[in-house]
């Protein structure tokens, strides 16, 4: 049985789907306007890993993931002024970076991944049934949710709305009723973009448009609602409100899962601290991604993780182990202790430590399946070992096997020293027996190095 941690009742619980023919999950995706940083690739993985073990589990046939793609903002329409360019090539051009980005980590496209601008009338659906309902009014161009008139809202993050409205920066605008009312529909000027609705041209607001997705593509009630704890408020109430209030009849998600944030090296990622990077930025620095997503699970979900220099050169010296291990092997069973960390609300932490415990007994083909449940030592994602030239080590280890032999004859031990320390500079890890040499890459490992080693 899979457990989850249910943010909506704050405790972990068995895991029951609506439809077990049908198991159906939502996560909030970027708003595509810039490359995403390493920050937004945290709930990718997570949420990966957690679309894998559900296929695992109930067939891949069996599974509905949706991620989507916010493709109308403000952020884009002031980048688009910026650049002097169209706003659809700026979309498009970001929604292909942030997916071929996500590739490189080894995350399985959703089977669904719908953009705000292609259900433009689905949310003017919505935003129409919320006004009959009185959950909503239109006000200067302006359509906006009522917030008293749901009487559960702020249930999910656990404020109340007297406490919200005295401690939160919400827009003050005449047309509220109540300042915690958030818009649902704005005016758009001549030189953005808009469409027609009842209330005028205009766009929607930021919230709109997961309900309005999710109904379409899952239904008034599916089981899985994912995405970064920082959408917990505002983002995910909301949605919560406006679905309950339009399709009274359902209960929208059933289990919300949310992840904890990133830090680079101890610190909150920020430009002004230098420390803030894309993952493009990273695989251009010859970082793999497989390293990246690695150190990712080494953490769980709902704790904060750090990213660090450190981590990121012991994720690349265990999964050089791991692959020379599993090389040629073909995959058997996952690991009965792999899956049962996974089913305990996505242990990937655990389960790597049990995928330590296969990697010391020699049992390469339980490690090979085990750690493809995570998305790791799979081909598709083995390509930076080609770095390292065929046969290099092996031919350095007997290089080096021919000089100690030597220095042993002349007791003059200066060239297997100096062999030695330029192997470590590398980042090759040395075993000496009396028998054999045995060379394998280490933390810091640089291929390009080996070169001028002779």
């Amino acid at each position: 049985m899979i457990k989850l941690h249910n943010t909506k009742t704050r405790q972990k619980e068995p895991f029951s789907p609506i439809d077990a023919q049908n198991v159906r999950m939502y996560v909030c995706g970027p708003t595509v306007y810039d490359r995403a940083h390493i920050g937004n690739a945290r709930p990718v993985v997570v949420f990966d890993v957690l679309n894998r073990l559900l296929r695992h589990v109930y067939g891949k046939d069996h599974v509905t993931y949706v991620r989507n793609f916010t493709d109308i903002d403000d952020k884009i329409i002031v980048r688009a002024k910026e650049s002097n360019r169209p706003i659809a090539q700026i979309t498009g051009e970001t929604t292909r970076w942030f997916l071929d980005d996500m590739a490189a980590l080894g995350a399985i496209e959703p089977d669904r991944m719908p953009r705000a601008t292609e259900f433009i009338d689905q949310m003017l659906e919505m935003i129409g049934q919320l006004i009959e309902r009185g959950h909503a009014y239109a006000a200067e161009g302006h359509v906006l949710f009522a917030v008293e008139s749901y009487e559960n809202y702020g249930a999910l993050s656990g404020r109340s709305v007297k406490d919200m409205i005295a401690g939160a920066r919400v827009e003050v605008a005449p047309y509220k009723r109540n300042p915690m009312d958030f818009v649902l529909w704005k005016p758009s000027s001549d030189d953005q973009p808009g469409w027609d609705s009842p209330w005028g041209r205009g766009r929607p607001g930021w919230h709109i448009e997961c309900s309005a997705m999710a109904y379409d593509l899952l239904g008034e009630n599916f089981d899985i609602h994912g995405g970064g704890n920082d959408l917990m408020f505002p983002h995910h109430e909301n949605e919560i409100a406006q679905s309950c209030c339009a399709h009274p009849q359902g209960g929208f998600a059933n289990y919300w899962l949310h992840n904890e944030m990133l830090q680079v090296e101890g610190k909150k990622m920020s430009k002004s601290l230098g420390n803030f990077f894309t993952v493009r930025d990273l695989l251009d620095q010859g970082v793999p991604g497989e390293v990246i997503r690695f150190v990712f699970l080494s953490t769980h979900y709902r704790k904060p993780m750090d990213w660090t220099e450190k981590k990121r050169g012991e994720a690349e010296a265990v999964l050089r182990k791991w692959r020379s291990l599993t090389d040629g092997v073909a995959p058997t069973e996952v690991s009965v202790p792999v899956l049962s960390a996974l089913k305990d609300d996505i242990n990937t932490a655990g389960a790597i430590a049990e995928l330590h415990k296969l990697a010391a007994s020699g049992d390469g083909g339980a490690l090979k399946a085990s750690a493809g449940l995570l998305g790791l030592l799979g081909r598709e994602m083995g390509d930076w070992l080609a770095e390292i030239p065929e046969d290099t080590l092996a031919d350095l280890a007997q290089n080096l096997s021919e000089i100690r032999r030597k220095a042993m004859q002349t007791k003059d031990f200066s060239e297997l020293d100096r062999m030695k320390t330029l192997l470590q500079q590398a980042g090759v890890q040395i075993q000496m027996t009396k028998s054999a040499i045995h060379l394998t890459p280490s933390n810091g490992f640089d291929p390009a190095k080996l070169a001028d080693i002779k």
